[in-house]
């Protein structure tokens, strides 16, 4: 028997893999990643960082058109999609670059190329066989669409629309999840008829309702279209455009149609169930550490039921990287990992829903909602939205729900206050500096301790 070549193998280098790369090798161990495209995955080339390139150009889009509301005298004149590609492109780059010098400074030998496991401790790539003390899964998500509705002409995923190089003059977008709400968000910033199809009762179905509520009404206020608790049945298209139909709801038209129904794990044909790895409806199902039952297989990332965020993949990463060094870390809690959705307004929160803590405490779980109009720096922003706390009675703040103009920015205290069990009255008891929006986030907290002071009883 030959020695391992490495400590670990880890198969895919987005979020997830190359953290566990980052973090094994930070530890002394000697990593192999493999990747038959670019490291960084899809958030970095596909996802989350060309989308947030994408929304900033949307945000500056209605600083301009609302900027006469201030005094600054400007006029909106459209968009300029290869300007926008090359700020996005340039914006990409620029971090590819960063993660491959970090990569290469933490001396991680990575494999150019598509691997698949082909034993307990080995992954075959073109025809190398590279073996590891232990293996790592992190090949990531593919864009899901309906099995009746194939990915073709005007019918778009979120890969293709982040290509387009002309702005809709009318968008259909089937689902109103993340994905959904981010792109209605910028293209209609950008200037297109918006029509989102749900088949969930609201938009943003896995928030808090309140959140949903507020942000249904200010889509309304948008112009930006909706039909909840409608179901799509058939797509048709032609020279004039794509005819979305929907079961006993209305036909949208448009120019393209962006299926945005979830992600869905990269398992199939990669050898994991010829190596006794259970999967679920192509999930690699997991203990709490991150163990797939076989070997010394873990699995991290959006192939690990959960949700799919790309700091979900990074914390997973660092977590089965410090558990094959021996160090023993804490298991990850799935309810404390913070969620941000950066559609205008944005969304913000972490831990559990008002429903969630009630199905758990009963009667015991007591609620505060501080609407942004009595927060200052939100006035001057032009923000409307809430922050809303959720507690158990005599005990922690349970879950942070946020709703407004850059409240995605307030999820870092948000996330601190959940995770760390804190109290109403010592959060109520700490200054928030004004003039913020941070302050909100203070006044709940006041409110829920029993002396709110911008608030009313």
């Amino acid at each position: 028997m030959s020695e391992p070549s490495y400590d670990i193998v880890i198969l895919g280098a987005g979020s997830g893999g190359y953290a566990t790369a980052l973090r094994g090798a930070q530890l002394g161990l000697k990593v192999a990643l493999v990747e038959g495209d670019k490291v960084g995955g899809t958030c970095l080339h596909r996802g989350c960082i060309p989308t947030k390139a994408y929304l900033h150009a949307a945000e500056t889009a209605d600083a301009v058109r609302e900027s006469a509301r201030v005094g600054v005298q400007s006029a909106f004149q459209g968009i300029d999609m290869g300007a926008l590609g090359a700020y996005r492109d340039a914006t990409v780059t620029k971090l590819y670059k960063g993660v491959q010098g970090l990569l290469a400074s933490r001396k991680v030998d990575i494999i150019d190329g598509w691997g698949r496991l082909v034993a307990p401790d080995a992954v075959e790539v073109d025809g190398r066989r590279i073996t590891g003390r232990h293996v790592v899964l992190a090949t990531g998500s593919y864009s899901k669409t309906l099995p009746t509705l194939p990915i073709e002409g005007r019918v778009i995923t979120s890969e293709q629309a982040l290509q387009m190089d002309w702005v809709p003059s009318r968008a259909a977008i089937l689902g109103g999840g993340v994905i959904g709400l981010e792109f209605a968000s910028a293209w209609r910033s950008f200037g297109a008829e918006v029509t989102i199809i749900e088949a969930l009762p609201h938009l943003a179905a896995n928030e808090d309702e309140a959140v949903s509520k507020q942000l249904e009404r200010q889509f309304r206020k948008r112009g930006i279209a909706f039909h909840t608790n409608t179901r799509f049945s058939g797509a048709t298209q032609d020279e004039g455009g794509v005819h979305v139909s929907t079961e006993g709801g209305p036909t949208v038209d448009a120019d393209v149609l962006l299926v945005a129904v979830g992600r869905g794990p990269v398992t199939q044909g990669l050898g994991y169930e010829e190596q006794g790895i259970t999967l679920e409806r192509g999930f690699v199902i997991t203990d709490e550490r991150l163990h797939t039952g076989v070997a010394n297989i873990h699995a991290v990332g959006d192939i690990v039921p959960g949700l799919q965020l790309a700091h979900r993949g990074f914390l997973q990463g660092i977590f089965v990287a410090e558990e094959i060094a021996g160090l023993n870390p804490a298991p990850i809690v799935e309810s404390g990992i913070p969620r941000v959705t950066f559609c205008e307004p944005e969304i913000a929160s972490v831990g559990l829903t008002e429903k969630q803590a009630r199905e758990s405490y009963g009667d015991s779980v007591r609620t505060v909602e501080y609407n942004l109009a009595g927060n200052g720096k939100s006035n001057i922003l032009g923000a409307t939205g809430f922050v809303k706390l959720v507690s158990v009675e005599d005990g922690p703040i349970v879950g942070f729900h946020a709703i407004g103009a850059r409240m995605g920015e307030q999820i870092g205290e948000g996330e601190l206050l959940v995770n760390w069990e804190a109290y109403p009255d010592d959060v109520a008891a700490l200054i928030h500096a004004h003039p913020t929006q941070n302050e909100a986030l203070g006044e709940a907290a006041m409110a829920l301790a029993g002396k709110p002071l911008h608030a009313h009883n």
